[in-house]
């Protein structure tokens, strides 16, 4: 019975991953077709990466895209850290069962309604939309990820560590670099990961604040789709693709070297007081 269970699991698995999948790879495949239409295959060509790549307005967009990734996930993960440090310390249950829902907003909002919102209020405050409102707007609703991310790290460790550390004269410094933050350097680095993520694969909200003359990629791609299929934005799902599978694949290997990392230290603490 348990191997039968077992058998539909991994087959229902298969199929969920094919699901995911054979949409992308059928994108990238039509990215190497030498015609310009994905109804037939007329033979393997580079055409389509080499227009991409020539397109300067595109190529800007990525880089536009990219900067506006990395920039808002670091000041995101670095304010949804004290975020969560914040929550952590809170003493009260209720007040931080309401800080948690507060934090959750934004989450379980529907991204039009955020959009319109951060769209209303960039007017009303007189910011010029473009670069700024994106970046801030990304921000917002990326810190909530990494205090989801952070939090749990926190719930985990023992408060002991923190009593310990103080008992032995650490300042408030010394506790949060030399026992929290490596305590909550997973969540911290998966928060950082999952707002860039987040970042890059956003279009409801960016196309509210991004204005004139500034785009990111979510939105250049929905401009010309509307205009009709282009191959070049194959190409580009393609390098997309590429580059995400790059940022998971170091993700997973820092993580394991941390994870050995804080394996290894905690064993030398044993043999210390052993």
């Amino acid at each position: 019975m348990a191997n039968k269970s077992k058998k539909w699991s991994n087959i229902y698995l298969i199929f969920v991953f094919i699901l995911m999948y054979a949409p992308i790879f059928y994108l990238i495949f039509y990215s190497f077709n030498k015609g310009d239409f994905m109804a037939d295959f007329s033979g393997f060509s580079w055409r389509h990466y080499i227009d991409m790549f020539a397109d300067t307005r595109l190529m800007q967009i990525l880089v536009n895209t990219f900067i506006v990734a990395l920039l808002s996930a670091l000041i995101a993960t670095l304010v949804g850290l004290f975020g969560a440090l914040g929550i952590y310390n809170t003493k009260q249950q209720n007040t931080k069962n309401v800080l948690l829902s507060l934090n959750n907003i934004l989450m379980v909002s529907p991204d039009v309604i955020i959009g319109a919102s951060f769209l209303i209020f960039f007017t009303m405050v007189g910011l010029k939309l473009g670069f700024g409102s994106v970046v801030l707007a990304h921000i917002a609703f990326s810190i909530p990820i990494v205090v989801l991310m952070v939090l749990p790290k926190l719930n985990e460790m023992n408060p002991a560590l923190v009593d310990a550390a103080r008992d032995l004269g650490a300042n408030n410094y010394q506790v949060l670099s030399r026992v929290i933050l490596p305590y909550a350097w997973p969540g911290i680095l998966s928060g950082f990961f999952m707002a860039i993520t987040y970042s890059l694969d956003d279009f409801a909200v960016t196309f509210f604040v991004t204005g004139n003359g500034f785009s990111t990629l979510s939105v250049e791609i929905y401009s010309r789709a509307r205009q009709g299929i282009d191959l070049s934005v194959n190409a580009l799902s393609a390098l997309m693709f590429l580059l995400s599978l790059i940022l998971v694949i170091i993700y997973y290997f820092i993580s394991n070297y941390s994870s050995k990392g804080s394996k290894k230290k905690r064993g030398a603490r044993m043999v210390v007081h052993q």
